[in-house]
């Protein structure tokens, strides 16, 4: 059997270790640049489609310990004007649910919980690889080797894998996101905490919007997004830019911004539609490292896991890893091109002046 190397320990890169080793691949590590299971908190809450994310948990005999962790009612959605006034509202009447949503902690936990004992090397922040035999000589910043025959790259939007594969680089979708979080929100934005509760908000005015989730250990993640220039940032004091880029929106969203635990800068990106490469003898990738797009269809770890399954299925059909990669890949774009030309459309549409007329469309409330 091929040992199998996977770059990046996110939910993608994760996923397909349980797949693999449940397929019975005996030889798979996945290589992680953070030191511990512990050292990163992990954003928002996710929801699984049963299509995709779902799937992958099923093949992987995952679905018992997801029930078990899954948050109810945390899907439902409020919308929002800049004025605070609740425009559309799921938790008003019976919603069914069909994408349970989870929090990224508790699902990294229950894919590396499922993996056979020492799989994930923390601490390995991949350095490059060389040509060594049929394989790969993979060498990381703490000074580690390791020998792959098959080298998946699953290391996200800065893919360290991807310039092995195809020299295409993602495009500017003329837009930034800043990502944030407020611990104890109960305590130190009460208001906000009640109007989320417990699911998610929506909120759209003057070309901008507002993303508000909770998540169960009581902190709200929130996701800024406006148009920008490429090189965008953060320049003096965080309150001071919002209360200028989002003048007159109701006060009690600046109290987000107020006890925000820190902002992170997120220049979104996409990958073109059209992309193409030919398939190589051994080396291939998932997830935004293959088709990273904006988060506004909310696909992204969805399409990781979907990718996973599909790759995972692959390798154990094929003998022959090109022969798999090469059915695996061309199947894979296509779907990813579909989904990065919705995305891109409904990124557009929800920064834009109908952004509230195409999301009460969208939830079925016009």
């Amino acid at each position: 059997m091929k040992k199998i190397a996977i770059v990046g320990g996110g939910p993608g890169g994760l996923t397909l270790a349980r797949l693999l080793q449940v397929k019975g691949f005996p030889s798979v590590q996945v290589y992680e640049r953070d030191l511990d299971k512990d050292a990163r908190v992990q954003g928002a809450t996710l929801d699984l489609h049963e299509e995709s994310g779902l799937a992958a948990l099923q093949e992987g005999l995952l679905m018992e310990p997801f029930i078990a962790n899954y948050r109810p009612g945390a899907d439902k959605i409020r919308v929002m004007d800049k004025n605070a006034h609740i425009l559309a509202d799921e938790h008003a009447g019976e919603k069914e649910e069909s994408r349970p949503e989870i929090d990224r902690g508790p699902l990294r936990k229950i894919l590396l919980e499922s993996l056979a004992e020492d799989t994930v090397i923390w601490d390995s922040q991949f350095a490059g690889m060389e040509r060594s035999g049929d394989g790969w000589l993979l060498s990381f910043k703490n000074g580690m080797t390791a020998y792959a025959d098959v080298v998946v790259g699953a290391d996200g939007a800065n893919s360290k894998i991807r310039p092995f594969i195809t020299p295409i680089k993602p495009f500017f979708v003329g837009m930034t996101v800043l990502e944030g979080s407020v611990y104890d929100a109960e305590n130190l934005v009460p208001e906000m905490f009640e109007l989320v509760k417990g699911g998610k908000l929506f909120i759209f005015g003057d070309s901008k919007t507002l993303i508000v989730s909770a998540k169960g250990d009581g902190t709200l993640s929130f996701y800024a997004g406006f148009k920008s220039e490429a090189d965008w940032a953060l320049k003096g004091d965080l309150l001071d830019w919002y209360r200028a880029e989002f003048k007159g929106w109701a006060p009690v969203y600046e109290t987000l911004f107020a006890n925000v635990a820190g902002m992170i800068t997120r220049p979104q990106y996409c990958m073109p539609l059209d992309q193409d490469w030919e398939a190589l003898p051994n080396v291939t990738m998932l997830g935004d490292a293959a088709h990273l797009m904006p988060p506004y269809a909310g696909e992204g770890v969805n399409m990781a896991m979907l990718d996973a399954l599909e790759l995972s299925r692959s390798l154990a059909n094929e003998k022959d890893a090109q022969v798999a990669i090469a059915a695996y890949e061309p199947k894979m774009r296509k779907t990813a091109s579909a989904m990065a030309a919705m995305t891109l459309e409904q990124t557009e549409v929800l920064h834009s002046s109908g952004a509230i007329g195409s999301m009460m469309k969208i939830m079925g409330q016009l």
